[in-house]
């Protein structure tokens, strides 16, 4: 635990074990997957049951969510900062139930785009706050290795979940998927608010005022270190949302998996859990720089062999999922340790920060990512070669927030906030 920690909070986290609250953790971060990646077998049914006639379309089910959860990760932050973790917490988790029960209910498919929208809204929260949390209690390579912990528990979400949307399908409706949803909301409000402690130490709360968020918002966006390494993690999701958004349609269309389809997505998931679960065994010895800059390296190279396979033509889908498994095993290292080094310089605005680089992050994923998915065309070339440029960005952006220094154990100047 961060030395860092107030009496307060150190007293507050004794409450729950250690192993729960990586749990506890875990599952709010996978919420999103969750909600994401269980849709991914019931798109064509929703099209159907919508008459949407263009294949492509089906993908705003995922677009809608990802960019309500991207746009409101600006507000639960300085709440949380404000009011302390717990209570902005269950309120965003009670909007997220409500949306998923309405959305049984949509009479259109533009009502339920609406609905999904605001379902992604209530997500927001969890994912903020968690990374606050964590934030709260822990710091630099502990937080990574923390933060690597939590996400190969909730990495078992997007393993499982196209199996237990496709077990809905064939078991009922695919509005099942919804109720299912509804009651995860449900059980995670009742077990933040009997589990969790409050992690924000009352000393550290200040009222809300027009000037102190543009005063926090501005000491976050002129922190060069969270800025671009928030830059390189919104790379990164780019790629995975790229490949979530024209998944269904790759297995389907071009390597005739339809009905194993959730068993190969989940198999391929597996490799995230690989990742960050070696990266939480090692990045406290190794450091956070050296394996994500190295992951970064990594993702580009594999990424750009993949291209020269795709315009080859000789994709085929052993090829494809063996170098789209590296490129996930290079993900996990860069989202782990990229996180964590966005957030090293900010403990002390940690909410606020987290909105920020959640924001950032996942607004601009969920619009290039949508762009990808929209760029699909019968092969895998756009969805290759945008993973290429991918991974170029994620390694400028280290070499920004470093000023050009790569591979080495510490910032570029602990002392320096610029």
């Amino acid at each position: 635990m961060s030395s860092a920690m107030t009496d307060t909070t150190r007293a507050a986290a004794r409450k729950i074990s250690m192993t729960e609250f990586v749990i506890l953790i875990a599952s709010l971060m996978a919420i999103t997957a969750l909600s994401i990646d269980i849709m991914l077998p019931a798109l064509p049914a929703i099209g159907d049951a919508f008459n949407v006639l263009n294949p492509n379309d089906r993908q705003m089910v995922v677009s809608a969510y990802v960019i309500g959860f991207g746009l409101a990760q600006l507000i639960p932050g300085p709440l949380s900062d404000r009011f302390g973790r717990k209570w902005p917490l269950i309120a965003f988790l009670a909007i997220y139930t409500v949306a998923s029960a309405f959305i049984v209910f949509a009479p259109s498919f533009e009502v339920m785009l609406i609905a999904r929208f605001v379902q992604g809204i209530g997500s927001a929260a969890p994912r903020v706050v968690a990374v606050a949390i964590v934030r709260d209690r822990f710091a630099g390579r502990e937080m990574a290795r923390i933060m690597s912990y939590a996400i190969t528990v909730f990495i078992i979400v997007p393993v499982v979940a196209p199996s237990i949307g496709g077990g809905m399908l064939y078991l009922g409706h695919w509005e099942w998927i919804f109720w299912l949803l509804f009651l995860v909301g449900v059980l995670l409000i009742l077990w933040i608010a009997l589990r969790l402690p409050e992690t924000r130490a009352p000393e550290l709360r200040h009222p809300i005022s027009v000037k102190s968020l543009a005063r926090d918002f501005w000491a976050v966006l002129t922190t060069r270190q969270t800025t671009f390494y928030t830059l390189g993690t919104m790379a990164a999701f780019s790629a995975m949302l790229g490949y979530i958004n024209s998944a269904q349609q790759i297995f389907a269309d071009i390597f005739d998996i339809t009905t194993s389809f959730p068993l190969v997505f989940g198999a391929i998931a597996c490799v995230l859990a690989v990742a960050s679960f070696v990266n939480a065994r090692i990045v406290e010895r190794i450091g956070m720089r050296i394996l994500g800059h190295s992951a970064a390296f990594a993702f580009t190279a594999i990424a750009a062999v993949h291209l020269l396979v795709a315009l080859s033509g000789y994709e085929n889908v052993y090829l494809f999922c063996i170098l789209l498994g590296l490129n996930f095993l290079a993900f996990g290292f860069i989202m782990s340790n990229y996180n964590a080094m966005a957030m090293e310089k900010v403990g002390r605005i940690a909410g606020t920060a987290s909105s920020f680089v959640g924001c950032v992050q996942t607004c601009g994923a969920g619009f290039v990512g949508y762009v990808v998915g929209q760029a699909y065309n019968g092969t895998v070339v756009p969805l290759t070669a945008a993973y290429v440029i991918f991974g170029l960005v994620a390694i400028l952006s280290a070499l920004i927030a470093e000023r050009g220094r790569l591979f080495h154990a510490h910032g570029y100047n602990p002392g320096q906030r610029r």
